[in-house]
């Protein structure tokens, strides 16, 4: 099997996926390509947000015109996403995009490939081959009967044939699917034959409840077996959550560092505080924090520094008030439920 340190390297920007590079966030403007000043609010949001790869529609010649607006706005490698017509792929790249995403099974005949594959090698612009089950091709579909991980891998091993035909390996493959196990064991079929990064994700997720809970299954499962270079939460809302989400997840199992980790006990009879609104406003106030540390918001003493002793800071409820712990060790004592965040923020800052 392929891990993620043992794919080829993708060069995109300043960054790279792949080869054991860090595993990226991407998200999706949703704006539509009409709004060019729409479009570049939200890339900025992304930014802020951490995004590490921004997508962005193009169904039309016009919307190439979003491409340099996005380019001159953020750092952000930009990322066109093209379907049917590879003119738009042609034209994307003349326009300066840092990265090109075909779908394979609407994208038309080879010599368009080639073509596509000619411009982004001279421009050094990397392609993001992008299968999906609801878009394979019509001789694979009726080999298999239907949208298999199998027929997923063979339509994405084939278009990356073509494009190394044509002398290009800049590649990166995404296999999705709305099914979760379709797509867990696509990618895992995948990462044994396909020496490219690989994009994590599962297509049409949902709202951000489900959404976060079924790309955890799928994309979560995966990194953990070491497949994945890089990945979106897709969400049925504001893409600034999925970016966050993302994040979550990539911390959640020690893939990024850059971040506070939380954690927090699920309550019990003995909670004296209103625990739930105090790890809530926590996550809210300290989420852009980036010191890599582990902050633990606790029900009680009994769950307090006992059990949170690995966290660099803490707090646990008691009677209305609180305690403030360092590493298991109670660092303040007595203090009012309602100042616990105010002396924990000023413990992190000292950090």
């Amino acid at each position: 099997m392929f891990t993620n340190d043992k794919t080829v390297a993708v060069k995109l920007k300043d960054m790279q996926i792949g080869a054991g590079d860090p595993v990226s966030v991407q998200s999706m403007l949703n704006v539509i390509s009409t709004d060019i000043q729409g479009n570049v609010e939200q890339a900025k949001e992304l930014e802020k947000a951490g995004c590490d790869i921004i997508r962005v529609a193009v169904p039309d010649m016009n919307a190439v015109r979003l491409i340099p607006a996005l380019k001159e706005a953020v750092n952000t490698p930009i990322v066109a996403d093209i379907h049917f017509d590879y003119r738009l792929a042609l034209e994307s790249v003349a326009a300066g995009v840092d990265k090109i995403r075909i779908n394979p099974g609407n994208i038309g005949e080879e010599s368009r490939v080639k073509a596509v594959a000619h411009s982004c090698r001279n421009a050094g612009v990397p392609i993001r081959i992008g299968v999906n089950s609801g878009s394979l091709e019509k001789e694979i579909l009726a080999k298999y009967g239907s949208p298999t991980p199998e027929a997923m891998v063979q339509s994405g091993m084939y278009h990356i044939s073509l494009l190394e035909k044509y002398d290009f390996d800049q590649i990166v493959l995404s296999l999705k699917s709305s099914d979760t196990l379709t797509m867990y064991r696509a990618y895992t079929l995948a990462a044994e034959q396909c020496r490219y990064p690989l994009h994590l994700g599962v297509t049409e997720a949902g709202t951000e409840r489900m959404g976060i809970i079924r790309s955890s299954a799928g994309i979560g499962g995966l990194l953990l077996g070491g497949i994945g270079g890089t990945i979106r939460v897709s969400l049925t809302d504001n893409p600034v959550k999925e970016v966050y989400a993302a994040k979550d997840l990539l911390k959640a199992i020690g893939l990024r560092k850059d971040g506070i980790r939380f954690v927090s006990c699920p309550t019990c009879g003995r909670t004296k505080v209103d625990l739930i609104g105090l790890a809530k406003e926590a996550e809210e106030r300290f989420k852009n924090v980036h010191k890599n540390i582990t902050v633990a918001v606790m029900g009680c003493v009994v769950n307090g520094p006992g059990e949170a002793r690995e966290a660099d800071l803490g707090i646990a409820g008691g009677q209305g008030c609180g305690i403030v712990f360092k590493k298991g060790e109670i660092i303040h004592k007595n203090v009012p439920e309602n100042e616990l965040l105010n002396i924990l923020q000023k413990e992190i800052e000292k950090l």
